[in-house]
């Protein structure tokens, strides 16, 4: 067991070394100029290569990646170009509304679909199964930005009992960042929760048609004992993959929800960097979304023998 944790480990290190040279590779490729946008729109030319080379822009692209690449590596992710605070801290400083909105969502995908889901195995081909799987290709062809317009016109504008923008913070009380997290969390976990319903009928099915299944009836056992004690159990690995990647994937992909709602997390920082071309902003964010992504991944993956018996750590 202790091997194939090291090994795992250690197998995520080439991987965030590719991730670093996407990311800056993906920053440095991208249009703009970090230097003619922070001298402004009367600078002269002296002026923008004066800020350049204070900024080593004029390094070459080898020189560059390598120092940014060693300051990564001794857990600095410089200062941003623009409020001249620490990456680090700014990422920090928005990290509480994005995580607690990822959480959400996560709680929304799974109390709706897991019990669509396994209604919509347990009834196939029946009425249920049917509007399921109509509610599974809405949700996956609806985009998710139409969905937050309807929350905030029917529950903001109509009825008028929702906040429809901003994050007080859990200093304000669970209760009001409850409030303010329901819309968005709403539509963020729209989609995702769709193809989990997908998943979660389909994987239920094949559990449904094994033989210990026919012999749990037979016996007497009620549907509902069937599809949690039993059933539940052995889909677990599948849906902990797909909601494991949904919720890494929610903490770096937020933008479009945090624009909508006016929400100040990390996804509202990553706009605010790309619209004032702050380099190293973007570089940190994108990093650590990367790395984020990683490291649930890898905690999933390590999961499964707790999650199903048979899977062993080998």
């Amino acid at each position: 067991m202790i091997r194939y944790l090291i090994t795992r480990v250690l197998s995520v290190i080439p991987v965030v070394g590719v991730v670093t040279a996407i990311v800056f590779g993906l920053t440095y490729l991208s249009p703009g100029d970090a230097a003619a946008v922070l001298a402004g729109d009367y600078a002269t030319p002296a002026q923008i290569a004066a800020i350049r080379e204070s900024l080593h822009l004029d390094d070459p692209l080898v020189v560059q990646y390598l120092h940014w690449l060693a300051n990564i590596i001794r857990g600095n992710l410089g200062n941003s170009i623009f409020s001249r605070q620490p990456v680090f801290n700014l990422i920090l400083s928005r990290v509480e509304p994005t995580l607690i909105l990822a959480i959400a969502a996560t709680v929304v995908q799974i109390t709706i679909s897991l019990p669509l889901g396994l209604l919509a195995a347990q009834r196939r081909g029946g009425i249920a199964d049917r509007l399921v799987s109509l509610f599974g290709v809405a949700g996956t062809a609806i985009p998710p930005f139409l969905i937050g317009y309807v929350l905030i016109f029917t529950f903001g504008v109509y009825f008028g009992s929702m906040p429809v923008s901003g994050f007080p913070g859990l200093d304000s009380g669970v209760t009001e960042v409850l409030r303010h997290v329901f819309l968005p969390a709403t539509m963020l976990g729209f989609a995702q929760t769709a193809l989990i319903t997908r998943i979660t009928r389909a994987s239920a099915i094949e559990v449904l048609n094994q033989d210990f299944i026919r012999v749990a009836r037979a016996k007497g056992l009620d549907e509902f004992t069937i599809l949690v004690r039993h059933c539940l159990k052995l889909i677990a690995v599948p849906l902990a993959t797909v909601i494991g990647m949904s919720f890494a994937g929610m903490l770096g992909g937020v933008v479009i929800t945090e624009a909508v709602f006016a929400i100040p997390g990390v996804g509202s920082l990553l706009v605010e960097a790309i619209q004032h071309r702050d380099v190293p902003v973007i570089q940190g964010v994108l990093l650590i979304s990367a790395c984020v992504y990683v490291m649930v991944n890898l905690l999933v993956d390590l999961s499964y023998p707790l999650m199903d018996p048979r899977i062993k750590y080998t």
